[in-house]
C-alpha cells in the first residue's frame, strides 16, 4: 500500500483493506456498528434476497457520510438502469470539491446495463484494487446475488465491505424483532415477538414500518404487549391470522368460524391472499412433521422454520390431521389460491369471504 493511500485513509477514517484469509461475508450489524462509530470504507457491495439491510446501510451513508453542506457536489445518486460500470468508475475516481470526501450510491444495482459482462467486470476489479480512498463507492444490488465463482464475485469477497443479506427464517424472526426493538429503546417479550411476526410475516421492512408507527406514540421506555399491537399497529389479537391458524390446527371450528366472520366484516385489513398463503404455510410443515415423524425437537423446529415455542402445537396438528388429509387440504388450498386470483376454476365468480369460508370448512371437515 502506497505511503499516499495509508496518508490518506487515515487522515479520513477509512478502513485499510488487506485480502482476508476467509470467505465470510461482513455482517450488516457488524457493517452499522462501524458506520455509527464514523468508520467508512472505500466500496461497499450489498447484496441479496433481503432488501432491508442493504436499505439500512445505504441510507445511512447516504445520510451521514457527508455533512449536509458538502453533499451537493460530493455525493451522487445513480440508478443501475440508467448507468454503465464506466459511468460509475468515471464518477468515483473524481476528488472531491472542498470536502474531504465524496459518496458514489448506485441504487438497483443488480440494473446495471453491462454487469457480469467479462469487460466491464474487469475494470469494476481493476477499480477494486486500487480504489480512490477520498470516494466511498455503494452498490445496492437487491434481489439477486454476483456468482461467486467468477472472478468479480471473489474479488468482491475479499477486498470490499461486501455484505450478503439474506431472508431471515421464519423461527429466527421473534429474535430478531426483540433485538431490533431493543435498539430502539423499548422492549419486547419472546412470546408477544412470536406473536408480531406470525400475524405480520417475514417482510422486514414492513414489520420495521409498523414498529415505528407504533414507537411515536411512546415518549419513554416502554415494554411491548400485545394490546400495544392491537391498538397501534391494527392486529386483533383474538382474530388475525395467528389465530386463525391455530384455531384450524387446534380443530376449533367455532373459533376459525369467528375469525373467518370477522374478516369478512373487515375485507380491506385482510385480504385474502396473504391469509391463502399462511394455511399453506402451515399445512406445508404439518406435512414436513409427518415425514420426519421420528425426528427430535430441535431437528423438527429447524426442518420446519417453527419457532419452538409452538412446535408443541404444530405437533398437535399434525395430529389431528393424518397426513392424507394434509395432502387433500394442500389441493383445496391451492384451488383457493387460484380462485383468490382470479384463474377460472369450478366455482368461480365468488366473493373472497365465500372463498374462505368454503376453504376453511373443506380443510376442517
Amino acid at each position: 500500500m502506497s505511503l499516499l493511500l495509508c496518508h490518506l485513509s487515515k487522515k479520513l477514517n477509512l478502513y485499510i483493506f488487506e485480502p482476508k484469509t476467509s470467505t465470510m461475508a461482513a455482517k450488516a450489524e457488524d457493517v452499522l456498528k462501524d458506520l455509527r462509530s464514523g468508520k467508512y470504507a472505500p466500496i461497499y457491495f450489498l447484496q441479496g434476497e433481503e432488501p432491508f439491510f442493504i436499505d439500512q446501510i445505504s441510507d445511512f451513508i447516504e445520510k451521514n457520510a457527508l455533512k449536509e453542506h458538502e453533499k451537493g457536489f460530493n455525493q451522487i445518486v445513480m440508478y443501475g438502469k440508467d448507468v454503465a460500470i464506466s459511468d460509475i468508475l468515471n464518477n468515483a475516481r473524481r476528488f472531491p470539491m472542498m470536502a474531504d470526501r465524496q459518496v458514489v450510491i448506485v441504487k438497483e444495482a443488480q440494473n446495471i446495463q453491462n454487469l457480469g459482462r467479462e469487460e466491464a467486470d474487469q475494470q469494476l476489479i481493476n477499480y477494486i484494487k486500487n480504489p480512490l480512498p477520498s470516494t466511498i463507492l455503494v452498490f445496492a444490488h437487491k434481489y439477486k446475488n454476483i456468482d461467486g465463482r467468477k472472478s468479480l464475485g471473489k474479488e468482491l469477497d475479499k477486498n470490499v465491505v461486501f455484505v450478503k443479506s439474506e431472508k431471515i427464517k421464519e423461527h429466527l424472526l421473534p429474535g430478531w424483532i426483540e433485538e431490533y426493538i431493543k435498539g430502539q429503546g423499548h422492549e419486547i417479550n419472546n412470546q408477544t415477538a412470536v406473536f408480531l411476526a406470525e400475524s405480520i410475516g417475514n417482510n422486514l421492512e414492513v414489520i420495521a414500518n409498523e414498529i415505528g408507527k407504533m414507537f411515536l406514540n411512546f415518549t419513554e421506555k416502554t415494554t411491548i404487549t400485545k394490546d400495544h399491537i392491537q391498538k397501534f399497529i391494527g392486529i386483533n389479537k383474538e382474530y388475525n391470522n395467528f389465530e386463525l391458524t391455530k384455531a384450524i390446527g387446534l380443530k376449533d371450528v367455532l373459533k376459525a368460524n369467528k375469525i373467518v366472520q370477522y374478516f369478512a366484516q373487515n375485507p380491506k385489513s385482510h385480504p385474502l391472499i396473504p391469509i391463502v398463503g399462511l394455511v399453506y404455510a402451515y399445512f406445508s410443515k404439518l406435512a414436513v412433521i409427518h415425514y420426519n415423524k421420528n425426528s427430535g425437537d430441535n431437528e423438527l423446529a429447524k426442518l420446519t422454520g417453527v419457532h419452538p415455542y409452538f412446535l408443541k402445537e404444530y405437533k398437535i396438528a399434525a395430529n389431528n390431521y393424518r397426513l392424507g388429509k394434509v395432502i387433500d387440504n394442500i389441493a383445496y388450498i391451492k384451488e383457493a389460491d387460484l380462485r383468490s386470483k382470479g384463474v377460472e376454476t369450478s366455482g368461480g365468480g365468488m366473493e373472497d369471504s365465500e372463498i374462505l369460508r368454503e376453504l376453511v370448512f373443506k380443510i376442517m371437515h
